[in-house]
């Protein structure tokens, strides 16, 4: 019997719907950002579901909170700062988590013959930079000797912590931020999701690419804040740029900002910005704190020794220098055979 108009209309809406309620659901990039560790968190990640988005992201969220609870120097009851407060008076047990960063950021002095320094915030703690105060030539010479790597005393088998000096201080500022990137791109790879950037301030680690596209990623200008000097296409990779424009003041015509050479305990003049391409945010993020310090030259051959890792730094009068990885291949050379940072 044949159907009536109506009646064949209705059925053909009722057989939409259930072909549209049984399509897969579109995927989507779900973006989240957040103020934590004294700095933007920012998720964004591509998924079928908005569901498992949100899920992912708030673990992310909370993992970033968990360390800036356990590694935070401003927070008195953080186990860093507790550290800070007894080391220099007795021998303190900490987790094995805050001890193998530790440890990391030892190895990274090692390699860097010092540059890169946790104990810098012996002196660092007396800079303030948003009341634009800084210790005198005096208090700096007199405590000078309170920075050095060698002064913490660490027992691997018993996961503890000692400083050899009264006064020692410890800040994971120039590491942390990049481990709590790396952990969080655990997270969103446990949760399935194959295509994603976190990034913590200066810090940032992709996973995949852009639905098929690279990643673009500017590297600022460190005398103007909305320009880029350079744009880099990544995937699957760790980016992690240090400047002198992040927290700083200007008093009497000189720039004071945070990155401090552990040699003179004041702030680094011969360098603007250091960005690191690496395979891990730690990573990254450690070495771009390492080649702001040691300056152009040092630094691009320290890059040049490491493997998987790139660099563009631009010093103190604005030249921009390349790792030979980032160069045209007629101007590319590594002279020396990689090491490995780990």
């Amino acid at each position: 019997m044949a159907l009536g108009y109506d009646a064949m209309m209705k059925r053909v809406a009722l057989l939409l719907l259930v072909l549209l309620s049984c399509s897969p659901t579109h995927a989507e990039w779900y973006i989240q950002s957040e103020a934590i560790m004294g700095t933007p968190i920012h998720v964004e990640l591509w998924s079928h579901s908005e569901k498992l988005s949100k899920t992912c992201t708030r673990q992310v969220m909370q993992e970033m909170r968990r360390i800036d609870s356990l590694m935070s120097p401003y927070k008195p009851e953080s186990e860093l700062a507790i550290l800070n407060a007894k080391a220099s008076q007795q021998t303190i047990k900490i987790s094995p988590e805050l001890f193998k960063l530790i440890e990391r950021s030892m190895h990274l002095s090692e390699l860097s013959d010092g540059a890169f320094d946790i104990t810098f915030a012996s002196i660092g703690y007396q800079y303030d930079y948003r009341k634009s105060q800084k210790p005198s030539d005096q208090q700096i010479q007199t405590q000078l000797d309170r920075i050095n790597y060698l002064h913490i005393i660490l027992d691997k088998k018993a996961s503890t912590v000692r400083f050899a000096k009264q006064g020692v201080r410890i800040d994971l500022g120039g590491i942390a931020k990049g481990y709590a990137v790396d952990n969080g791109i655990r997270i969103i790879k446990d949760c399935g999701i194959k295509q994603a950037l976190i990034s913590a301030g200066g810090d940032s680690r992709i996973i995949g690419d852009r639905k098929g596209r690279p990643w673009m990623t500017g590297i600022r200008d460190p005398r103007k804040k909305d320009k880029s000097i350079l744009v880099i296409p990544l995937s699957d990779t760790a980016v992690s740029t240090s400047g002198d424009y992040e927290r700083y003041f200007i008093k009497d015509g000189v720039r004071y900002h945070h990155i401090l050479s552990p040699k003179t305990g004041k702030s680094v003049s011969k360098t603007r910005s250091v960005t690191v391409l690496g395979p891990d945010a730690v990573t990254t993020d450690g070495l771009s704190t390492t080649l702001f310090v040691l300056g152009a030259a040092k630094g691009l051959a320290l890059a040049e020794r490491l493997e998987g890792i790139d660099a563009v730094i631009i010093d103190a009068a604005g030249k921009i220098h390349y790792s030979s990885g980032l160069m045209p291949p007629s101007q590319a050379k590594k002279t020396n055979p990689p090491a490995s940072i780990r």
